[in-house]
This record gives structure tokens, C-alpha cells and sequence, in this order.
């Protein structure tokens, strides 16, 4: 007696159903999709594509005839328009490295912490810290730290070569919001160390320098990075606190795009003032794409 013969699935795969169900939900994510991205295109792109195209056009008042040009970019490449970009750029990378490492650090403690009131006052303080920037932070620094402030008289704060009003001043004060803003982003990522892992490492002999050394950084790797982009970020466009602070005594790209915008400088500079918000994208975008790889081949692990 033959076997009897199997009958083919109608896809012609044993797992032909799964593949159906697959290439069904596809359309569907992307119905789904479609509001964000939509959101994505008016609220970004059309901002995007307005400053781009600002950046490389002239239009002639006499005439109103726009043409396409390359001289807004090439000088917001050179003398004090260059300056303040690389000085915001030093001034992001600072801040965010500094602010990285302690906030690391204050977020490794509350997570080892097993107190539940002491994590949750570290994590509702980061976040309203976090968000506590601008002119009225500025004011409390002045207040506090100015040339007149209370901690500068009590503490003879000018004798020892402090200035609030300079580089070293304005990044003290970014990391006053920076610090708490990496706390609330390396939390989870230390929650996502599994117990077990530490375990299994000292069941073979390592030491917790060696844990950290070859399983906890390299898996924390990718959202250590991430952590210093949002931080770089934050502080690339920040304008409020800065602007009241210290005006243009330190040379920042955000700064200048207002002069520029103002007129406070030159008249007739906005283009300017557009290729240097488009050379800001240019450096965010460059920042961005060292970090999703990264961001994709640690997601694995942190599931």
C-alpha cells in the first residue's frame, strides 16, 4: 500500500502561509506609516528644501530674477562665519563628551541604587533639569555665578580666574541641561543589562573592569553614541541661553544666523544666514550617519 500523496500547499512552500501573511502586512505598515511620514515631509523637508534653496540662490532687486549661486555658501565657509562654526562645534563636542561621562555616571548610580524614592527623584529632577534652559537659565547663572553673583562673592570666584561671560562659562552652563538629558537617555540602556551576563563573567574569573572591558561597553556602545548625538545636538542649536549670556563674545553658528537674519551685521545677508543653517544639517547629518550602524548591530542585544 503506497503512501498517500501529500497535497501541495497553494503557495507551493510548507511555510507559504507565513510568506502570504508577510507580503499582506507590508502595505498595511506602510498605510500605517503614512501620516508620519507625511508629517515628517511638511514639518521637515518643506523647511529643508526652503533654506537649501535659499542657500544656493540670488534674486536681484532690480530685476527680481533669482539664478542659482554659490556665494553664500562659499561665505559662510570663510573669515568669522567659519570661526563661529568650528567654535560651536568645539563647544557641542565638549559639552556633550563632558556631560556623557557624567551623566553615565549619575545614571549607573541610580540604576545599582535600590532605593525606588532615590531613582525616582533622580529621574523626575533629570527631566525637568533637562528641559530648564533659555533666557531664564542664563538669568539664574548670572544671578549665581555672574561677575555680581552670590556663589562668585562668597567664594572669591573672579580671583581665581573665573568669568561666567566666556567659553568656559557657557559650557558650565550647558551642562547644568546636557547632564540630566544623558541620564534620561543611558537609563534604560543600563536597565538592559542582563544580570546574568555580570554572572556569567565572574562564574569565569573576570574582574568587573574585564565585564565592562569586553561585554558591558561594547553592547552599551551604540546608546553611549546616541547619548552623545542628542547631547551634540542640543547644544549645536542651542540660542536662547547663549544669546543672553555671552552676546557675541563667543563666536557660535547660531549667533551669527541671527545677526544675519537681523541685519545687525550686513544688510542683505540672509542667504547667509541660510547656508550656515544649511551647513548645521550638513554636520547633524554627518554626526547622524556614524551612528546608526552602530545603533542597528547593538539593537539585538538590548531587545
Amino acid at each position: 500500500m503506497s503512501a498517500p500523496t501529500p497535497t501541495p500547499h497553494p503557495t507551493g512552500t510548507a511555510g507559504g502561509g507565513k510568506t502570504t501573511r508577510r507580503r499582506r502586512s507590508g502595505p498595511r505598515t506602510w498605510l500605517a506609516v503614512l501620516p508620519l511620514l507625511a508629517f515628517t515631509g511638511l514639518c521637515f523637508g518643506i523647511p529643508l528644501g526652503a533654506i537649501a534653496f535659499g542657500a544656493v540662490t540670488r534674486t536681484d532687486t532690480a530685476t527680481g530674477a533669482t539664478r542659482l549661486t554659490g556665494e553664500h555658501l562659499a561665505r559662510s565657509l570663510q573669515g568669522p562665519y567659519l570661526g563661529s562654526l568650528l567654535g560651536s562645534v568645539q563647544l557641542s563636542a565638549l559639552t556633550a563628551l563632558i556631560g556623557g561621562v557624567l551623566g553615565v555616571l549619575v545614571a549607573q548610580a541610580v540604576v545599582t541604587s535600590r532605593s525606588q524614592a532615590l531613582r525616582g527623584a533622580a529621574l523626575t529632577a533629570s527631566g525637568v533639569l533637562a528641559n530648564f534652559g533659555g533666557v531664564p537659565l542664563a538669568f539664574a547663572f548670572i544671578a549665581t555665578a555672574g561677575i555680581s553673583g552670590v556663589l562668585t562673592q562668597l567664594a572669591d570666584l573672579t580671583d581665581l580666574g573665573w568669568n561666567l561671560y566666556s567659553f568656559t562659562g557657557l559650557a558650565v552652563v550647558y551642562l547644568y541641561f546636557l547632564t540630566p538629558l544623558m541620564v534620561l537617555v543611558i537609563v534604560p540602556a543600563l536597565d538592559g543589562l542582563r544580570p546574568q551576563w555580570r554572572e556569567a563573567a565572574q562564574n569565569n574569573g573576570a574582574t568587573a573592569w574585564q565585564f565592562w572591558r569586553h561585554v558591558g561597553l561594547p553592547v552599551l556602545a551604540p546608546s553611549l553614541l546616541g547619548g552623545f548625538v542628542l547631547l551634540f545636538g542640543t547644544a549645536f542649536a542651542a540660542h536662547a541661553t547663549a544669546a543672553a549670556l555671552v552676546g557675541g563674545s563667543v563666536p557660535l553658528v547660531t549667533l551669527k544666523i541671527a545677526d544675519a537674519l537681523s541685519g545687525n551685521v550686513l544688510t542683505g545677508q540672509e542667504n547667509v544666514a541660510l547656508a550656515l543653517g544649511l551647513d548645521m544639517i550638513v554636520i547633524a547629518g554627518l554626526v547622524m550617519a556614524v551612528y546608526l550602524p552602530l545603533q542597528r548591530r547593538s539593537a539585538r542585544w538590548l531587545r
